[in-house]
């Protein structure tokens, strides 16, 4: 969901998600201890954090004066899994949510109603949790997806029945006008908005058959300085470092939550 629907005065450019549709338009981490959470991640990663606009229970992370990720503070509440999650743009939470469970996923929450806009969080067929938000994007979405702080590929058993799936969803290749396009290149299926690449999705070797091992989840990956000195502060902080590589760490943090950085 998009915890920041700053309101300005005046005249503005208003980004929905009818435009973007399909596209990822947020991530969002589901926290138990707020505190806790904002001091692991301003340590590994930088953030700054300010309030969101949705409640106490949420925050916005800052870098360089641009947002890049919110945590909600809802796993308690909701019994849910301490996770990062994406959320894409859809014209309709509601149908977006049928369109799922019709097609062999899940709705693990909502759609529920988060003025100006409504969200859910969704399940794919095999078990990948994602969310949906329709309405306006928060006040600085443009800026954020030009400065690409974050970007998701999601790990499956099968790449190209999990496209079939968000395509039907988020209608992916759909040939309306604004849709997004769905290519298979170098391995992966790539996921482009206007022409910039939004999301990848893998399974593996071409050809190979579906492995039962994988446990299918979205990735979300943060551009980082100085990869070595992230992996330094997760661990001090409680966290763990589950495989390092290049320029490359996949983290978890202190409550559990995966996520990779990445050296620009």
């Amino acid at each position: 969901m998009n915890h920041d629907m700053t309101r300005r005065s005046g005249p503005r450019n208003v980004v929905s998600s009818h435009s973007v549709f399909g596209a990822p338009c947020w991530v969002s981490l589901t926290s138990r201890d707020l505190d806790a959470t904002e001091e692991f991640y301003r340590a590994v990663l930088g953030w700054q954090w300010r309030s969101g606009k949705l409640g106490d229970r949420f925050r916005i992370a800052m870098v360089g004066g641009t947002p890049v990720a919110g945590i909600a503070g809802l796993a308690s509440m909701w019994q849910m899994a301490v996770a990062w999650t994406p959320y894409f743009a859809v014209p309709s939470a509601d149908e977006a949510a049928a369109r799922a469970q019709e097609r062999g996923g899940t709705a693990a929450v909502g759609p529920l109603s988060f003025p100006p806009g409504r969200a859910a969080l969704l399940a794919d067929r095999d078990g990948a949790t994602f969310g949906v938000w329709e309405g306006e994007l928060f006040a600085d979405w443009e800026k954020w997806q030009r400065a690409a702080p974050t970007f998701i590929r999601l790990h499956t058993r099968d790449a190209f029945d999990a496209a079939i799936f968000y395509g039907e969803v988020l209608d992916w290749a759909s040939g309306r006008p604004g849709c997004c396009e769905v290519r298979y290149e170098g391995g992966e299926v790539v996921l482009r908005s206007q022409g910039v690449v939004v999301a990848r999705i893998e399974s593996g070797a071409l050809g190979a058959a579906p492995d039962p091992t994988i446990r299918p989840h979205w990735q979300i990956h943060f551009t980082v300085e100085d990869v070595t000195a992230c992996v330094r502060a997760a661990e001090k902080l409680g966290g763990s470092v589950l495989s390092k590589g290049g320029d490359e760490a996949v983290l978890r943090d202190a409550d559990g939550a995966q996520f990779t950085v990445v050296g620009v």
